[in-house]
């Protein structure tokens, strides 16, 4: 079962959310959020899996609460879901180590799908953003990613995969090894490159 706590300051949003979530047998609404403050004493406490986090709110934004949480507890993935899209809020979202940013206007099947991969590890994006982080990312690379020692030829498979956009599961399926090892070689990675999340990682491995 899925915990997710879903933090947005207009009622109307978060009751939608929960009447989505709650509808399937994989999810489990554990608490809501009204502010940024209220979101990271909730996380604290009640432990989700995965936080969706709006970004514009009174008081504590949403990217000062998932940086605040991910201090507190880096397992918990925080997942955007904002109508801002624009790099002005995308950029600091992923600094702050958000795991994936989904645009309100997301189909139901898109926003649910979302949790679950931010869930398993990997970071679900909203196809306008994430065309253009590889947009941008394409046109900026240096053709051959910055040298780092200590690793493994099966790190600098995984990286490899990661730059082509591949999920946790595909990488685990190309290279016949489990969904598991594949996120440790991903959090492995992530140390020895410095990326404090799979975007970062996947612009590194791009040579950006």
């Amino acid at each position: 079962m899925i915990r997710v706590l879903l933090v947005d300051d207009q009622h109307l949003i978060r009751a939608g959310l929960r009447m989505l979530c709650e509808a399937q047998p994989d999810i489990e609404v554990v608490g809501e959020a009204d502010n940024g403050r209220d979101a990271i004493s909730l996380a604290a406490r009640l432990v989700p899996d995965v936080v969706v986090m709006d970004l514009r709110m009174p008081g504590v934004d949403g990217i000062s609460a998932t940086s605040r949480i991910l201090a507190d507890r880096p397992g918990t993935r925080v997942l955007v879901l904002t109508t801002f899209g624009d790099d002005d809020h995308l950029y600091p979202a992923l600094t702050a180590g958000a795991c994936g940013f989904l645009l309100k206007d997301a189909p139901p099947a898109d926003l649910l799908d979302g949790v679950r991969r931010a869930a398993a590890g990997d970071s679900p994006f909203s196809q306008e953003v994430l065309s253009r982080l590889v947009h941008r990312a394409m046109h900026a690379r240096t053709g051959t990613p910055p040298p780092v020692d200590g690793l493994t030829t099966r790190e600098r498979q995984v990286l490899d995969l990661i730059a082509e956009g591949l999920s946790n599961a595909e990488i685990a399926e190309r290279l016949h090894i489990g969904v598991t090892t594949v996120k440790t070689h991903i959090t492995s990675l992530m140390s020895k490159t410095g990326s404090p999340n799979r975007v970062r990682l996947a612009l590194f491995a791009r040579g950006v």
